[in-house]
């Protein structure tokens, strides 16, 4: 565990809006984790997936830095040109 991670489990443990504002934003970060886990499990780089879904990389590397949200549409395409299946689900 790095001090990232320490420094992030401690205010999670102590400071209450801080754990709310991370929890609100979990979404967020669940769907950039997948994308860039499917991404590395295709051993593709953020150039190959742009091309082959049609979009510039300057934009798939907004998406997977969390500065941009991307649409459904936009999803599905990523999924498509990672030859995988969008699964959205609630729990």
């Amino acid at each position: 565990m790095d001090d990232l991670d320490k420094y992030h489990e401690e205010q999670m443990a102590k400071d209450p809006e801080y754990a709310a504002a991370y929890r609100a934003l979990q979404p967020e970060y669940d769907i950039i984790d997948a994308l860039i886990t499917a991404r590395a499990e295709g051993n593709l780089t953020q150039r190959e997936l742009a091309e082959r879904c049609g979009m510039r990389q300057s934009a798939l590397a907004r998406i997977e830095s969390g500065n941009a949200n991307p649409t459904l549409k936009t999803l599905k395409q990523l999924a498509e040109g990672m030859g995988k299946e969008l699964r959205i689900s609630f729990v």
